[in-house]
This record gives C-alpha cells, structure tokens and sequence, in this order.
C-alpha cells in the first residue's frame, strides 16, 4: 500500500518509494511495478500526474485527479511558482556550506540543447567515518537540503555531480566506490534523496498547502548513526 499523504475531490498526494518507477518509459523492464498503477488499486477515478520524481527518488508525488486540475498544477511548476524541497546525503563537505549550483543542463538526451539550471543547497550536518578507501584513511559526508528553482532531468544529480559533491547511491553521476561503502558498512542499498516538502496552491480554491513525506527505514538508521536527527529535526521546523 502506497502512503497517501493528502487526498481530496481533486488531487492526491502520496509518499513514493524510492526504487519505484512512477508510469511506463523506455527506462524500466515490462515487468516492473509502476506508482500509478498502484495507486489505481487504492484510489478509485481518473489519475493524471502533476509532475515527475526519478525511480531511485523518494517523497512527495502529486497526482491530478482530472485533466484540468493537472494542467493547473501544470502551470504552477512551469510558472516556477511551487517549491520544492529535497535532502541528500553527499560525498564530502560542499563550501561554502549555503550556495547555488547554477549550471545549464540538457533534457533526457545528453546531447540535447542545454538549459537554464539553478539548484539552491544548504550543507545541514557532516560526519567522518574510519573507513579507509582508496589514498583516504577517512571519508567524509555531508547532510544537505536542496531546492531547485528550476525542473530539469535529474536536476540535483547532475548538479552536485557538477560541484564534485555526488549524491550517495547515484549509480549515474555518482561514486561506485562510495556507493559499495554505503552498502557494506551502512545498509543503504538505495539513493539517498529524498523530496520532503512540496509547497504550492490548490489549483481550485486556491489554498496554499505544503505536503510532506516521511523518512524510509534506511533514511532513519543513517540520521540516527551519523547523529544527524537533529539537525534535520531543526531544518524541518524552520522550513515549516
């Protein structure tokens, strides 16, 4: 069962897993299990979705409910005008500890034209582990929060690839060695960023609302070993 973290005549929020493909594309098995098919089975009607989160990413997922509704939502993410919250855990201590990544990014192809990218970070908590690994004897990460100002493919991926700072887990712009540790000494067999808050308005009555989704098993065992509980606790009531 999917976690639905709001629900009404016209939208539906829910917690989406991470490993979990959000619709059919050329990028997951015939085989695999799909979000919206699931939350057909819990939800009865016509599902739209408002916007898009990659399979590894977990958290809020908001989905219209009519085609209308999701043309609304629409126009709120392309007007720049909802805010989106995530946090990651990175390779290493990104300075200066508040910035933006402002870099130009294609599409889905690679090779498609570049685009306006701007991705706002805020470095949380950091922590350094014994673990030898290559020339290091240490190895060090940091807690980070991320808002991006626009919507490109794989934004904060890419981004904090591009500031040397690659996101844990990401088996695409990240750090295979890095990863193999996480997975060894920390159980993390996942990508770790996660979209917590999502902010915007309803697209009828106009209501502002801010969702948020809940932190994973896996999530919770590296807050509580790296002692990062409370400066996320911290972040999170002054994000509202």
């Amino acid at each position: 069962m999917l976690e639905i973290l709001y629900q009404d005549d016209d939208i539906v929020a829910v917690n989406k897993p991470a490993n979990l493909a959000v619709h059919r594309s050329t990028f997951v098995g015939p085989d695999d299990a799909f979000l919206v098919d699931l939350l057909r089975e819990q939800v009865e009607g016509r599902l739209h979705l408002a916007h898009r989160l990659d399979r590894a990413t977990s958290g809020v997922l908001l989905v219209a409910r009519s085609a209308d509704v999701a043309a609304r939502l629409g126009e709120q993410f392309m007007g720049r005008s909802v805010c989106k919250r995530y946090l990651a855990v990175v390779r290493g201590w990104p300075e200066p500890e508040e910035g933006t990544v402002d870099y130009p990014l294609p599409g889905s192809r690679e090779t498609g034209p570049r685009k306006d990218a701007r991705t706002d970070y805020r470095r949380l908590a950091t922590v350094e582990v014994d673990i030898a690994l290559g020339r290091y004897e240490k190895q060090r990460y940091a807690l980070v929060a991320a808002e991006p100002q626009t919507g490109r493919f794989r934004q904060i991926r890419k981004h904090f690839a591009h500031i040397h700072h690659p996101i844990v887990g990401d088996s695409q712009h990240g750090r295979g060695d890095h990863n193999r540790l996480f997975k060894q000494h920390f159980g993390s067999h996942r990508l770790l960023l996660h979209a917590d808050a999502l902010s915007f308005s309803h697209p009828l009555s106009g209501q502002p609302l801010t969702l948020q989704a809940s932190l994973d098993d896996t999530w919770n065992r590296m807050l509580d070993r790296f002692e990062w509980r409370a400066a996320y606790a911290a972040w999170r009531d002054a994000a509202g």
